[in-house]
Order: C-alpha cells, then structure tokens, then sequence
C-alpha cells in the first residue's frame, strides 16, 4: 500500500467515525420505518419523510426526496423496502451534484494575481477560529504562504485565540487587539500579505447575527478595504456553521446570506452529533458549494468535502 493509499484509508476512516452517530440513528430509524413491510407505499413514504426532517435534512428538502421517490415508485409500479436504501442513497447524491457541491481532492486553492482571500465568518461558538486555524494547517502543508488576520476584535479572547492558532500551525497572524477596527486589521493583513507574496490571507471577522445591519455594514467595509490591494477580494466568503445545532444552522445560514455574499459553507463538530442531515439540507436550500466538514477534534479531522465519500460514509451499514 503506498503512502496516498494510507492517508485516504485513514480519511475515509476519520469521516465514518465521524458521521458515526449520524448514520447510526438515521439507519436505525428508516430499519424501524420499513420494518414489516415488503413494497414502498404512502404509509412507508410517511415514515420516511419523518426520518427525513428528524435527521434535520429540513422540510424543503425532504419534500423534494420524497417527490422523486414517489415518481421512481410510479414509474416502476413496484419497488422493494429492500431499495429504500439504494434510492435515498442515489437522490441524496444527485441533489448534492445539482446544488453546485462539487467533489474536492484536497485543500488546494485557484490561482489568483495576488493572495487568495478567505473572508471566515459566522456566530460566536461555531468554531470559526478553530476551522481557520486547521485550514491554515492544511493549506501550509501544501507549502502555501499563509497569513491569517485577527478582525474578530469584539469577542473576548477571539484574538488570542487565532494567534495561539497561528503559534500552533507556524504561521504569522496580524492583529491589533481587542476593541480595534476590524477593517484595520483586514488591511493590514492583505497588505503584509501582498508585500511578502503569500499564496493566502484567511481573515476572522465578527458574528453578532442580532445586529445585522452592523454585521453588513462591517463587512462591506472590511471587503472595500482589502480591494485596495487585490481589486478581485475577497475571492471566498466562507460561512461556518455549527451542524450540531439542527435547525439552528439553517437560520444562520439564512441570516448571513442577507447580510452578505457568502460562496461557501464549512460545517463544523459533525462527530458529536446525529445532526449529520444537516449538510444535505443546507445545501439543497441555500444552493452554495459545502467545501469543508469538521469530523473532530484534530487538524486532520476538518476535510475537504466529497459528495460521493459523504453519502457513502452516510448509508454504508
């Protein structure tokens, strides 16, 4: 076995562990949903659609599953409890294909003239800082320059936080303190970045969703200044949501796609939750790439995310 064998086997067992508590309650739940039964029919389909929502795939989407599954099943005129699996298995990947969920290798990053910035946000307690410290890991180990910004200056201990982050990965973190400005901090950070051509600037900002119209007008203004130096920044405005929190997830997501333009998602602390469902149904709705999971506690633990590895670590018994 060489060496890229070792590091997939172990991820792949990194994200089955992970979704353990996921798969388990969501398996076990449809097994009770069909138990008894031969034929998919509408008192299956009704078992199926509350597994769904109580998965937290969310209403919308689990309406949508349980349309196609009602037309595969008039199509074929039979179809087995037997299947059941199989077809969720095929529609849950097919709506992550339609919903611009592409499948990444690795944590590599688009070419772009100057640094690639990464604008992180989302609420306090999400682990926003803790994604952007194992994100900076990763991208190093990829011999990436990267620079993080500390702009999250209203959160006690926020800023301490990304430097021992940046102590603890090697790489240089620009702060200005507490209580400063965050569009400071931001344009300091682009700026060092520029001046020392690194490849990355990941930029923490603040999450107060109960003062949104603060929120935008912070991060309109930490996006004007950092175009002073790379006109096409930020190239990703990553949203990081909590999937142990369910439904709650889904109202972040909601709120922050108003205040802002966010082009992907990161969902963070799947491991410690049967809220794995999560995933699926925010990015049915929200129609934005998911492009990282956290699955524990280590730096290996936050992956890329791969559409085809999720639902299969997701359904496998």
């Amino acid at each position: 076995m060489g060496l890229f064998d070792v590091f997939s086997k172990k991820k792949k067992e990194n994200l089955e562990q992970g979704l353990e508590k996921s798969k388990e309650s969501f398996l076990n739940k449809l097994s009770k949903a069909v138990i008894g039964k031969s034929r998919i029919d509408d008192t299956v389909l009704d078992d199926l659609e509350e597994v769904l929502i109580n998965s937290d795939v969310g209403i919308e989407t689990t309406l949508k599953i349980i349309t196609k599954i009602e037309a595969r099943v008039a199509k074929d005129k039979y179809v087995s409890t037997s299947e059941l699996n199989e077809i969720l298995r095929a529609e849950i990947a097919s709506l992550l294909t339609e919903n611009n969920t592409t499948d990444l290798d690795s944590f590599e990053i688009p070419k772009v003239e100057g640094p690639f910035v990464i604008l992180v946000v989302g609420v306090n307690g999400v682990g926003k800082t803790t994604t952007i410290g194992k994100l900076a890991a990763q991208l190093k180990a990829l011999d990436k320059k990267v620079i993080l910004g500390a702009a999250d200056t209203f959160r006690a201990a926020a800023v301490d936080q990304l430097i021992l982050w940046g102590d603890r990965v090697g790489v240089p973190v620009v702060s200005k303190g507490m209580h400063t400005d965050p569009a400071a901090v931001a344009y300091e950070a682009v700026k060092q970045a520029k001046e020392e051509r690194a490849d990355v600037v990941i930029i923490d900002t603040a999450g107060r969703l109960h003062t949104k119209i603060n929120l935008m007008n912070e991060l309109s203004k930490i996006k004007n200044v950092i175009k002073k130096f790379v006109p096409e920044a930020p190239h990703e405005v990553l949203l990081v949501l909590d999937g142990s929190t369910g439904q709650n997830a889904f109202v972040q997501a909601t709120e922050f796609t108003k205040a802002t333009e966010v082009t992907a998602l990161a969902v963070t602390k799947l491991d410690g939750t049967a809220k794995g469902g999560v995933v699926i149904g925010i990015s049915d709705q929200f129609k934005i790439p998911v492009k990282y999971i956290g699955v524990g506690e280590g730096i290996e633990h936050l992956q890329v995310f791969n559409k085809k590895a999720f639902v299969d670590a997701f359904f496998e018994k």
